[in-house]
């Protein structure tokens, strides 16, 4: 393996980041680099993937996971499900640099091709066919006893959730400083659009296109009458509050980072500072994604009258 020198002296760089533990992603990933190098075009791995991976020598390598390995590199493709894009949306978000996601899972969002479109997703990285879009991100600050213990962001979304299996987290939920409701419940999800078609949805909140800025407050299985999502403006500062007589919670975030939550604590979340950019193959409509990743039946559709 070279070192990342190399790599960056070439006029373009690409960094790669895949799922590893999937033969899926390998053979992908070999497929993608192999494109892009024949094509003159850079690629940057992590040393830690690189040993799993049929890589070329000139494939450059970094030891470290963090947002300067993208240092020079003018996107971030990944290959993978769900988990393996959120992982990517962090140093996407941390470095600036545009994602571009390669579904390898079940529904994939995030993705903006298939594992059957890799010629596809090589030929517009090489001719720079594609469009970079924002997503708005939420920042999470966490209090306890009056001070600030914990910060963190999500780009789906916050969700405090009950610790103990048995037991109820009884909350209070707040949006722009004024109380809204409470109740014992099994957890809030505080989501973004992008986020309102992953965990909020299957907590039963509605479905957010994209391009509308909001927040979203979902509860999960909570024992109330007025227990409905909200949503709110996207200047509107969501809080929710755990009871001092409830059990310890905890904070997950994008379910890849995660808080302990003390009776009493306080999650106070807002609209973030840094959104997470991703790259866009195609034009077609929010609305027929959501029909192909969900095959929603519309067999009878006539189309609007002419």
């Amino acid at each position: 393996m070279t070192d990342t020198r190399e790599t960056q002296t070439r006029a373009r760089t690409v960094f790669l980041l895949a799922h590893t533990g999937r033969p899926a992603a390998i053979r992908s990933a070999e497929l993608v680099v192999q494109g892009l190098l024949r094509s003159g075009i850079g690629v940057r791995v992590l040393e830690a993937e690189a040993a799993d991976l049929p890589l070329p020598p000139e494939v450059g390598t970094v030891k470290e996971a963090t947002p300067q390995c993208l240092d020079g590199c003018e996107l971030l493709v990944v290959l993978g499900g769900d988990g393996t894009l959120l992982r990517g949306a962090e140093f996407a978000r941390a470095s600036g640099v545009p994602m571009l996601g390669v579904n390898l899972g079940r529904v994939g969002f995030l993705a903006e091709a298939e594992r059957d479109d890799l010629d596809k997703v090589v030929d517009r990285v090489v001719t720079k066919a594609y469009e970079v879009e924002e997503r708005m991100t939420i920042d999470v600050v966490v209090h306890s006893n009056g001070d600030v213990v914990h910060r963190d962001w999500a780009l789906n979304e916050a969700a405090v959730q009950k610790m103990s299996a048995e037991r109820m987290l009884e909350v209070v939920l707040e949006i722009d400083g004024r109380p809204v409701t409470g109740f014992g419940c099994d957890g809030i999800v505080c989501a973004t659009p992008t986020g309102s078609t992953a965990y909020a949805f299957s907590a039963g909140g509605p479905v957010v296109w994209p391009e509308v800025e909001a927040l979203l407050m979902v509860p999960i299985s909570a024992h109330a009458l007025f227990a409905k999502p909200l949503v709110t403006s996207p200047d509107s500062v969501l809080a929710v509050e755990v009871q001092q007589h409830t059990p310890h919670g905890v904070l997950w975030c994008d379910g890849r980072r995660t808080v302990e939550l003390p009776p009493g604590a306080r999650v106070e979340v807002r609209r973030g500072g840094v959104p997470v950019r991703l790259a866009r193959l195609h034009h077609a409509s929010f609305t027929d994604r959501l029909v192909a990743k969900f095959a929603l039946p519309v067999s009878g559709w006539r189309g609007a009258p002419h």
